[in-house]
């Protein structure tokens, strides 16, 4: 690795601690790529490490929420911020999990068209809302989810996907991150 995959002009650090050296050899060997997203924070190693830590924290730690509804949580916020690195990157992720490439198409470009149960619906409704109008949020909208089976750890979760998405997507496009051509064939 030598530049980012963005349209900044910031080496990766060279060479790259041990410990994230490993920690990109184990996204080879489970992923079969280093997600550019990582790279382009490896100019900088302790914002790698913070970035992945809460990443890794949020969408492969404990939750009421499954990994697929994280990721579709990811995708959706990801589609009204028009994020082209997280629409390909999570857009691939949700039809890997879900085998059902027609959903991640679906909440890519409108997941109101998507096959969704209620549960879901009411999940990405919330994830919308405060994308769009966070202010607006009222105990009401948090009782929707409530009414839809959602806990209030599981409402923290969701709030808490859909903020890193709010701000992942906002630097992704900031720097033009591309996504990993790999992304684009996953799971079709």
């Amino acid at each position: 690795m030598t530049d980012l995959p963005t349209a900044l002009n910031l080496p990766v650090v060279d060479p790259l601690p041990e410990g994230t050296a490993k920690f990109f050899r184990i996204c080879e060997e489970k992923l079969g790529l280093v997600p550019n997203v990582l790279v382009s924070y490896a100019h900088n190693i302790d914002k790698l490490n913070a970035f992945s830590g809460m990443y890794n924290d949020l969408m492969l730690g404990n939750s009421g929420l499954s990994k697929l509804e994280r990721e579709m949580v990811a995708v959706v916020v990801s589609a009204v911020n028009r994020c082209f690195y997280c629409l390909t990157a999570h857009g691939a992720a949700v039809r890997e999990l879900s085998g059902m490439p027609e959903l991640g198409e679906a909440l890519v470009m409108n997941y109101r068209m998507a096959k969704l149960d209620a549960r879901q619906r009411a999940m990405l409704d919330f994830a919308v809302l405060m994308t769009e109008s966070s202010h607006r949020i009222e105990e009401s909208d948090r009782q929707v989810l409530r009414d839809a089976g959602f806990s209030d750890a599981d409402i923290w979760d969701i709030a808490a996907v859909a903020s890193f998405f709010n701000m992942s997507n906002r630097m992704s496009s900031a720097i033009a991150m591309e996504p990993n051509p790999e992304y684009h064939s996953q799971a079709r």
